[in-house]
């Protein structure tokens, strides 16, 4: 057994031991605070976190499927009034193989994150949601996610 690495390891050790450093002090914005507001509560419970996934068309040819005007113009019309306090739209890559076909089709897609209070309300306009962009582009799902969250704004 070699000493002399165990001995350089340990007195490293105890060096970065005896290093302190001034905390880190974090800036906060002078902005009001939306404690209080009932959309943006300090703390929650009974909350869920949805995720919706859209195919928009095939990933290798843009021009078909859905433009990112109408993609907005969806977004607008059917999603924003049901949850007007916020949520989140990221542009993903997905893969999805439908019932009668023998490979996945690799699809532009659009992630949609709705965090809200769980209620039999807000789980329809979920379903609203769904339904309507199955009705506009003829797509046989839309895959839901829906996990408990711990929000806090």
């Amino acid at each position: 057994m070699q000493v002399r690495p165990l001995v350089c390891l340990a007195s490293f050790a105890v060096a970065l031991a005896g290093c302190t450093g001034r905390p880190l002090q974090a800036t906060h914005a002078t902005a009001p605070s939306l404690s209080g507001d009932p959309a943006h509560p300090g703390t929650t419970s009974g909350w869920v976190d949805t995720r919706l996934y859209f195919g928009l068309g095939p990933a290798d040819q843009p021009a078909q499927g859905i433009s990112e005007e109408r993609w907005r113009k969806f977004l607008d019309e059917q999603v924003t009034p049901r949850f007007p306090h916020g949520l989140s739209v990221l542009d993903i890559y997905g893969q999805w193989q439908g019932k009668s076909q023998a490979t996945p089709e690799r699809l532009r897609s659009k992630l949609l994150v709705v965090d809200y209070p769980d209620s039999q309300e807000n789980r329809d306009k979920i379903d609203a949601i769904r339904t309507a962009w199955k009705q506009l582009t003829g797509d046989q799902s839309v895959l839901r996610v829906t996990e408990p969250a711990d929000v806090s704004f």
